[in-house]
């Protein structure tokens, strides 16, 4: 069903989307990929935990669209690579899926064949369809909410596809909604940055916030013991909250703050159990926090350390992970200049190595999401990833799952 003139109809697109991630999910559950899903939803679950239907099709969406493989692909890019035969307007509809928007949602109107939905996270609408068709949405509630994922209908701009599940809540829970938004947004301010004014404010909010760390502690790089670390910082921010609160009329001040005695940071175990915690509030990257970051520091000072594992394997830990970008290592070469090859020539054992020459291709082989995704926008806090048990919200009502083709409701 096409438009005059021979552009394809939204119709078709969202038929066609339908297809296409029926076969790329076929593709993600094949035994060729079972021990990274297996993988994937170890670190993705609670191990106490029995996952939902609706947060099972949640992860297996983000495994087969970001999930990066041990080659630094997704599994998306895998399909792509594999697939020749894809029409150029297949391979369109295909990477457009790279970057789906995950949010909370208030539901504005319904449409005949599609939803307008605002997002509480960019507050930006969306206009959204269903490879289910309008059916999907009948049970909305009217003026509720949805936490759902979405993938641009690829070309038709401003067009929206659900993908993976979606889960509703009444208007009545408008309260606890927003203050699920408020945790989403803090935990992955990504989701916010995709509208422009929220980006500059974020830009303008974290360069005053810096000034003021850089003036209370004196510079804007620290290595402390983690209790040490953790109350400084919890003094810094008490410090910046009191300074906030006095310029505000009490008549004018927020209901239930927050006493300024309430602590504002708490380490997660994989940093309180450390030696040293590594604070860095860089202007580009911003606050970052990185366990045993002195470990590393002493290496770069002295590469004679190198001959002890303890030392290495915390640079082999930084180099691996997922959630440290280059700062740190771009620090300790700038701050070592002397000292900075004879490490890396030690660590990988690749003796023509130079920081100079081969670091920045050394930091896009090994972090190639940060380059992905280029600092035109503040990035949030980087430490070791941790563990989580998932939080539960009693203000659900019904889920409803929208999975290959195929939709389920229960209360």
């Amino acid at each position: 069903m096409n438009h005059g003139g021979g552009e394809p109809s939204v119709a078709s697109l969202v038929e066609r989307s339908a297809e296409l991630k029926r076969t790329l999910v076929d593709f993600a559950l094949s035994p060729r990929f079972e021990r990274h899903l297996e993988q994937f939803k170890l670190e993705a679950a609670d191990p106490y935990q029995e996952l939902s239907e609706g947060e099972a099709i949640g992860v297996i969406d983000r495994f087969v669209l970001q999930h990066r493989l041990p080659n630094g692909k997704t599994m998306l890019d895998q399909f792509l690579a594999g697939r020749p035969d894809l029409t150029a307007a297949d391979r369109e509809i295909l990477r457009g899926w790279r970057d789906p928007v995950e949010g909370i949602f208030e539901i504005h109107h319904k449409n005949r064949d599609s939803l307008v939905l605002l997002n509480l996270l960019d507050e930006q609408e969306y206009r959204v369809y269903s490879n289910m068709g309008p059916a999907a949405f009948r049970r909305l509630p009217k003026g509720g909410f949805v936490h759902v994922r979405l993938v641009p209908i690829c070309p038709v701009p401003g067009a929206w596809l659900v993908s993976g599940s979606m889960s509703a809540y009444r208007k009545s829970g408008a309260a606890q909604i927003a203050q699920a938004a408020l945790a989403v947004a803090t935990k992955q301010p990504e989701l916010v940055y995709r509208n422009p004014e929220k980006i500059e404010q974020a830009w303008t909010l974290m360069r005053k916030d810096r000034a003021a760390f850089v003036e209370f502690f004196g510079g804007d790089e620290l290595v402390l013991p983690p209790a040490e670390a953790e109350e400084r910082l919890n003094t810094y921010y008490r410090h910046r909250q009191e300074a906030v609160l006095a310029l505000q009329p009490a008549r004018r001040r927020p209901q239930n703050l927050p006493g300024v005695d309430a602590p504002a940071f708490e380490f997660p175990p994989e940093l309180a159990d450390a030696d040293t915690t590594g604070i860095i509030y860089d202007e580009t990257d911003g606050l970052n926090f990185y366990n045993e970051y002195g470990m590393l520091r002493a290496l770069f000072a002295d590469p004679a350390l190198a001959a002890g594992k303890q030392y290495t394997d915390v640079l082999r830990g930084y180099l691996r992970s997922e959630t440290i970008g280059p700062l740190p290592f771009r620090r300790l070469a700038a701050a070592h200049p002397d000292t900075v090859d004879a490490v890396f020539r030690k660590v990988l054992r690749q003796p023509n190595f130079t920081w100079a020459e081969h670091g920045e291709a050394l930091m896009r082989r090994r972090k190639p999401w940060y380059y992905e995704r280029a600092p035109s926008r503040p990035l949030r806090a980087r430490r070791p990833p941790q563990r989580t048990r998932p939080s539960v919200d009693n203000g659900r009502t019904w889920t409803s799952t929208i999975e290959n083709g195929d939709a389920r409701a229960r209360r």
